[in-house]
């Protein structure tokens, strides 16, 4: 979600930086970039190392809320192409899931601004054992719109997001946003999603998840 259908990434970074400031550390660019694609109780272990001197339900209940703050008085921004991608699956009868570390109370209050009925699914990463970089949430996504993994495509804007979905056995697509994804693996990394639609992903699985079948039964 964040990051890849909504720009919220500067809204995380500036409630992340006034609350370690609030507690005398400091909370540099990179150390804000580190936490792209963790999971928010990960992110809440770094904050603490930091010197935030809160439980990690409590992080994340502040960093929330003022992220929740930020879209309410400031707008949703979404990313390029976003929408018109969502609306295209629709269309096109695709199972779509949102698959997301935020809490699942956040991802549906953004769910709820995107206007349609834009997915079958949505997992929350108050909702897995294990978050992003494990292939847990992929995994239990596919589980619940009762399709094969393989069978799908996982659009990631993070390093950690695109581990998740390349070791759940996905195809996986990144988009470029905040930090550079070319070196971590990704089967296509797209500049954006501007311009792109339902069919350019049913290519790319085709191009990808048919050699990757071939190969393992060659391997088996």
């Amino acid at each position: 979600m964040d990051g890849t259908i909504v720009d919220t990434e500067p809204y995380w970074i500036a409630a992340e930086t006034p609350l370690v400031e609030e507690f005398g550390g400091t909370w540099t660019d990179e150390d804000a970039l580190n936490l792209v694609g963790q999971s928010l109780d990960s992110s809440a272990r770094i904050l603490q190392r930091a010197g935030v001197r809160l439980t990690e339900d409590e992080i994340i209940a502040t960093l929330t809320a003022r992220v929740i703050d930020f879209c309410a008085t400031q707008g949703v921004p979404f990313r390029p192409g976003a929408l018109e991608m969502l609306r295209d699956l629709k269309a096109a009868g695709i199972k779509t899931a949102l698959v997301t570390m935020s809490y699942r109370h956040m991802a549906l209050a953004i769910v709820d601004l995107i206007g349609f009925d834009a997915f079958d699914v949505v997992v929350g990463g108050d909702e897995v054992e294990r978050g992003k970089p494990h292939p847990d949430p992929y995994l239990q996504a596919a589980a619940l719109l009762g399709v094969d993994i393989a069978d799908t495509v996982a659009i990631e804007d993070s390093p950690n997001g695109l581990r998740s979905a390349i070791s759940s056995g996905a195809v996986s697509l990144g988009v470029t946003n905040i930090v550079p994804l070319d070196e971590v693996g990704a089967d296509a990394v797209w500049p954006t999603l501007a311009g792109r639609s339902a069919a350019d992903l049913v290519a790319l699985h085709t191009a990808h998840a048919a050699p990757r079948a071939r190969a393992e039964e060659v391997q088996a």
